[in-house]
């Protein structure tokens, strides 16, 4: 999508945008030679996560715009007003928000802590109206106010609350504040949206929860790109509307063939879809991507399972198991795997010694224990169904540490690399 140089001398505010999406706004934004306030967490470099609010500043100048980096937790009051203050002193007002900071942790009502609970609601509920509150009066005086919240629409289908009602009550949240001050400031002449990807996007959040799958999505440039249409059009002619990437660019005249240039796999058609969109085109994208199977994989499943079935896997993966496959893990997994109404424990031991697998429960307790059926075991383990679709589709039930059951990935990975 080519820049039309529109938000040029504008000013935007952008909650997260040290990294990810908040960054690509900020880079697609700078393009048209617009201010954009870095409005993120991080000023020193994390361990884990790449880009702080001084980096983006500096790709948002070389980009063609004007950069402020601002350290701003979005559940504290004053770092918000200050740096709204500081942006103002600096750009003489702000022309566009975009509530983009989020905290996710996909994990059951049962396994999720009130802590955890607290940081997704504050963040993404509390920090979204507290910015938007904050920003609403410098934003009703532009000529073309937006707010753009990346939030998801508002769909009611007990499928999207099962697994993870915390989560999405906190993106619920995100999503109502755009529902509800679109009316309240239509008068004003202020848009508020809400934006989302069809297909999960590539970024470093999506990566720690679904390790080398994330790459079966898209860029953040897509969401990006639509962001850019979204907001270069009149403030007072769209508003109060839950909008999909791919959708804003087609209607904007992009085609097929363009977009696939944002497939973080070179003409791959098989992408994961986002949560919260349509129930049924979601579980059969899922199936279909979990159903694909090469030749390979066929015969590391008849090779690996043999006719030992699961006692047979669990037998196979003890010899594979080694000093560095521990150390890279350090995890427990146990796995509570049902036939024909009868059901067995078995367990993989990543934290002691060169490691050990097979039935019964783990001698120490386990990190994660995961729940299936023995068939849908065996097709996880050939790689026919990937962990994560599996999750994501209820085929598997995860308790315990969210981030160490997604280490089984890599595991099952590395396994196969010495198949």
């Amino acid at each position: 999508m080519m820049n039309s140089g529109k938000l040029a001398g504008k000013t935007l505010f952008i909650t997260g945008a040290s990294r990810g999406i908040g960054k690509a706004i900020a880079v697609k934004a700078a393009k048209d030679g617009a201010n954009v306030v870095i409005a993120a967490k991080t000023a020193d470099p994390h361990p884990k996560l790449p880009g702080t609010i001084y980096t983006a500043a500096k790709e948002v100048e070389e980009a063609g715009g004007k950069a402020l980096p601002c350290v701003v937790d979005v559940r504290d009051e004053g770092q918000v007003k200050s740096a709204v203050d500081n942006a103002v002193k600096k750009f003489g007002g702000i022309d566009i928000l975009i509530n983009n900071a989020s905290a996710v942790s996909l994990s059951g009502t049962l396994n999720t802590d009130m802590k955890r609970y607290d940081l997704m609601n504050n963040i993404n509920t509390r920090g979204t109206f507290l910015v938007s509150k904050t920003c609403l009066p410098h934003l009703k005086k532009s000529s073309n106010g937006h707010i753009l919240n990346l939030s998801p629409p508002l769909n009611m289908h007990p499928f999207w609350f099962k697994n993870h009602v915390a989560y999405t009550i906190a993106k619920y949240g995100m999503s109502m504040c755009a529902l509800g001050m679109a009316e309240e400031f239509k008068s004003d002449g202020v848009a508020v949206n809400a934006l989302w990807p069809k297909t999960t996007i590539q970024t470093a959040a999506i990566a720690m929860l679904m390790g080398d799958e994330s790459d079966q999505g898209r860029k953040p440039e897509i969401v990006a790109d639509a962001a850019y249409v979204i907001l270069c059009r009149s403030s007072r002619s769209v508003t109060g509307q839950f909008l999909i990437d791919e959708d804003v660019l087609r209607e904007a005249g992009m085609t097929e063939e363009q977009l696939d240039q944002y497939a973080c796999i070179p003409g791959n058609k098989n992408l994961f879809p986002d949560s919260f969109l349509d129930v049924n085109e979601y579980k059969t994208i899922f199936k279909k991507h979990s159903e694909t199977k090469t030749v390979s994989q066929k015969r590391m499943m008849s090779t690996q399972a043999g006719d030992g079935g699961v006692d047979g896997i669990f037998a196979t993966l003890k010899g594979k198991l080694n000093a560095d496959i521990v150390n890279s893990t350090q995890a427990i997994f146990q796995f509570n795997l049902s036939a024909e109404g009868k059901e067995e424990t078995y367990h993989i031991d990543l934290r002691n010694g060169d490691g050990s697998a097979g039935k019964g429960k783990p001698s120490d307790k386990p990190d994660a224990t995961l729940t299936m059926n023995t068939e849908n075991f065996q097709k996880l383990f050939a790689g026919k169904l990937k962990p994560t679709a599996a999750f994501m589709t209820g085929k598997l039930k995860i308790s315990g540490n969210m981030q160490k059951a997604m280490k089984l990935e890599k595991l099952l990975s590395s396994l196969k690399s010495k198949a």
